[in-house]
């Protein structure tokens, strides 16, 4: 199956059937054209991640959706050269399933292992993270008008983990873009545009400064944009966006840009519809996907039943999505909407008092 093929059943959101032919149909496909119960991977993550997992797997099993959760750790584990790495168990699970859902994971800051979020996402070459942010009824903001999607490259950049101490005191990092890399995401943004009726392509960067870097980039995006004539392309600074987001979100469509910058920029766009718990995430590879909740892990609430399982379940919907599960994603997002816009179960992180089992509860009740 050629890669464009393949980035086609990959994307999250994809209206109407795969194209058919005599290309071999990638395993990712064959697999969720079954109309059999499928497995997922399950990884509930630290702090509040086992909560808002479980209420997720609560709304699911309500929605009788035809999905078995395969739940794995990936708690560090130590490796023969003193190294940590996820464990093997929890790698072979998701090369099974090919497709996951993750809770929030606890990362060291400045010392300790490497962040498994980024572990993970190297593991598996999940190249493209999609955010897609947008404004909710019931969870006011100063803006209510966000539709905007941040497609961000996932595997390299600053994020590729390339530092060392050139003297005490004196540390480098390399900042790592390679054209295989710039020219996927770009040509995934593009297909994602076309396959959701988005109408504009924006590709973020700050070439004027990293000329050859980011250049690269640039010139890659330019490319796959001459292949896709019915979709409108720009160019812009990344802090020209951040500054027009804030001032007027509806400007943008679809963003695409490098590791670092797509980081920072999804952030400030869940910031415009009320935060990171009501953001859900995609990492998209030719051969997977992991969706997650990509706010913290709170540990100072975790175990109170007071946690906001939005972010996850919206995540879960995405994912059920990318499955072909559409009727049951569509009856679980209905639901969830429907009660946020209601209020009267909002979470105390919403202006609420609810706790995560009756916010999950009225989710339920919602879809009877």
């Amino acid at each position: 199956m050629s890669p464009s093929s393949m980035l086609r059943s990959c994307l999250l959101i994809a209206r109407g059937s795969m194209r058919s032919g005599s290309l071999e149909v990638s395993r990712v496909a064959r697999r969720f054209q079954s109309t059999d119960v499928k497995k997922v991977t399950l990884i509930p993550g630290d702090g509040i991640g086992p909560e808002i997992s479980a209420a997720v797997v609560k709304i699911f099993e309500a929605a009788e959706v035809p999905i078995s959760w395969e739940t794995v750790d990936v708690t560090p584990v130590k490796r023969p050269d003193g190294t940590f790495g996820i464990p093997q168990a929890a790698i072979d699970s998701v090369n099974r399933n090919l497709v996951g859902l993750k809770g929030p994971l606890m990362t060291p800051i400045g010392k300790g292992h490497r962040s498994l979020n980024l572990a993970l996402r190297k593991e598996f070459d999940l190249y493209a993270n999609v955010r897609p942010c947008r404004s909710l009824a019931g969870c006011e903001t100063l803006y209510t008008n966000v539709d905007v999607v941040t497609i961000r490259e996932n595997t390299e950049g600053e994020y590729s983990g390339i530092e060392h101490e050139v003297v005490d005191g004196v540390v480098q990092s390399i900042k790592l873009i390679t054209e295989n890399a710039s020219r996927r995401v770009a040509k995934f943004a593009f297909e994602y545009a076309v396959a959701n009726g988005r109408q504009t392509v924006t590709a973020v960067h700050k070439a004027n400064i990293m000329r050859m870097s980011d250049g690269l980039f640039l010139k890659c995006c330019r490319e796959a944009a001459e292949d896709f004539p019915n979709v409108k392309f720009q160019e812009r600074y990344l802090d020209t966006v951040c500054l027009n987001m804030v001032q007027d979100p509806s400007q943008y469509d679809v963003l695409v840009m490098p590791n670092l910058y797509g980081d920072i920029l999804s952030d400030l766009c869940a910031g415009l519809v009320g935060g990171l718990g009501l953001t859900p995430s995609g990492n998209i590879g030719i051969q997977g996907a992991i969706f997650e909740s990509v706010h913290g892990t709170a540990p100072d609430i975790a175990g109170q039943d007071k946690a906001n399982p939005t972010a996850l379940l919206l995540s879960a919907i995405m994912m059920l999505k990318y499955m072909k599960l559409n009727p049951h994603a569509e009856k679980i997002e209905t639901a969830c909407l429907e009660t946020l816009r209601e209020k009267k179960f909002l979470t105390a992180d919403l202006g609420g008092s609810a706790r995560c089992s009756e916010y999950t509860n009225a989710i339920i009740e919602r879809m009877k």
